[in-house]
Formats: C-alpha cells, sequence, structure tokens
C-alpha cells in the first residue's frame, strides 16, 4: 500500500481528476442503461424501435467492465475509489504516526479534509496547518 503525503496526494489530482469525471459520467450512464434493460426485459422488444432486450443486456455488462477499467486506472496510482456517484477518493497517509484516509471529493479543488481508517466521508475533518500528512 502506498502512503502519500498531503503534497504528493494533491500533486496527483490533475491525473485522477479526469478519470474519476470520466468514472462519474459512465456512471451514470450504467445506471440509463440498465434501467432500460431492465425496462426493455420486462416488456419484450419496444414497438417503438429500441434495441432488443439482450443488446441491452450486452451494452450493460460492458458498461461494467469499463467502470472495472477506470476504477483499476485510478487506484494503480495508490488511491482507493470510495463512492462512484460523488467521485469520492481516499489516499492512504500517516497522521501522527497513525494510517488515516486523506479524503478528496470530484467538486473539491485539493485534499481539505482526513478521516481515520475505521471511519467514512461523514466522519472527515478539515486538515490543519499545523498537522498536516
Amino acid at each position: 500500500m502506498k502512503i502519500f503525503k498531503l503534497e504528493e496526494a494533491n500533486a496527483l489530482l490533475p491525473l485522477i481528476r479526469p478519470l474519476v469525471q470520466e468514472l462519474i459520467k459512465r456512471r451514470r450512464d450504467l445506471a440509463i442503461a440498465m434501467l432500460e434493460a431492465d425496462i426493455a426485459g420486462g416488456f419484450g422488444a419496444d414497438k417503438s424501435g429500441s434495441r432488443e432486450p439482450r443488446t441491452l443486456r450486452r451494452e450493460t455488462r460492458e458498461g461494467q467492465d469499463e467502470l472495472l477499467v477506470l476504477i483499476d486506472r485510478i487506484q494503480r496510482h495508490g488511491c482507493v475509489v470510495k463512492d462512484l456517484d460523488l467521485g469520492l477518493i481516499d489516499f492512504p497517509a500517516l497522521r501522527g504516526g497513525v494510517l488515516v484516509n486523506l479524503c478528496w471529493k470530484m467538486d473539491e479543488p485539493s485534499i481539505g479534509f482526513w478521516h481515520s481508517t475505521e471511519e467514512g466521508f461523514t466522519a472527515r475533518k478539515p486538515l490543519t496547518r499545523r498537522r498536516t500528512p
């Protein structure tokens, strides 16, 4: 497991941000495709000319595979994808000699929060200048 310093994690954001943006977009597209596949599967082929349920299911599986590839590309940098819809990423770090997660959300310009490894997003705390990882 990679242990980040705050500066290292922030330096990765220009590489990570576009991947997370793509992940969020594809996750939304997949959710829509899954809904279409469920509806089409329940009603058979739609008379309006939409695609066959089998085609929709195949496209859904392909979309899931694409998500997994994107998650892997992000996590190869040493960070951890925590929430696909929020674009939430954790970066393992040490704070006072204790393993914690630096916590970044897609809409934030830089990493400004942390939480313990046992806690999650709702327990994140702001970083302070006196005691940064």
